[in-house]
């Protein structure tokens, strides 16, 4: 099925959330003793905290590493393989680096080509209105911080200058990656997401490799999973 620009924009205006973990007191957050297993100490930066990563508890698959990767796409570019949870940045001499994501639950991954036409430093989050008339215990906006489900950095995914609505994102949540979580976005580990941020400047091309079931956007490329214990 393919989509109109205006139909997405409609139907896919909740691309990023947390698939209705955050609250809207987000600070008073508890985690289960085998969440907090994830986490390895707090990060400053930029005048923020992010929650270091627990390596220890990550497989070696979804951990960054330089592969090799044979793509049409010219170096620089970024490949999103959403079917296995990658994402490859390539390199020259049929090498990348690949880092693992999570991915849209089923029914919102899509695939198509973008670029990244903007980047932001701790955003803000603001749930679109949608998606607070499904879950209204979300909070309108939420700053900067280790829990905002945005993470240290995102990069925009625009579409010859119309933003898709689709983001590349941290995430609070180190277990989700490798799994079908989101409404869409990609999100990555926030160490791996403030490394992203560097390698990409604006204007980086983004392809988002077919995977069966996802709608073509433009012609162009889960049930949430809670938290251990």
């Amino acid at each position: 099925m393919s989509l109109t620009k205006r139909q997405f924009l409609s139907g896919f205006a909740a691309a990023c959330t947390a698939g209705g973990l955050v609250r809207a007191d987000a600070s008073a957050r508890a985690y289960s003793p085998a969440a907090l297993a994830y986490f390895a100490g707090d990060q400053e930066d930029y005048g923020h905290a992010y929650r270091l990563t627990n390596w220890k508890k990550i497989k070696p698959r979804w951990r960054r590493q330089l592969v090799q990767y044979f793509s049409t796409e010219p170096p620089g570019s970024a490949v999103i393989d959403t079917g296995n949870h990658f994402l490859y940045l390539v390199f020259e001499n049929r090498t990348a680096l690949r880092y693992g994501v999570g991915v849209g639950q089923d029914g919102y991954r899509w695939y198509g080509r973008a670029r990244i036409d903007h980047k932001t430093l701790w955003p803000r989050w603001d749930p679109p209105p949608g998606l607070r008339q499904r879950h209204p215990e979300l909070p309108v906006s939420m700053a900067p911080g280790p829990d905002n489900p945005l993470g240290p950095r995102t990069l925009y995914l625009y579409r010859d200058g119309v933003d898709l609505g689709y983001r590349l994102h941290g995430t609070p949540e180190p277990w989700t990656i490798g799994a079908n979580v989101s409404y869409g976005c990609i999100r990555m580990f926030p160490e791996d997401i403030i490394d992203l941020y560097l390698r990409c400047p604006l204007g980086t091309r983004v392809l988002v490799l077919k995977h069966l079931g996802a709608p073509v956007i433009d012609e162009a490329a889960t049930a949430h999973t809670e938290p251990p214990g």
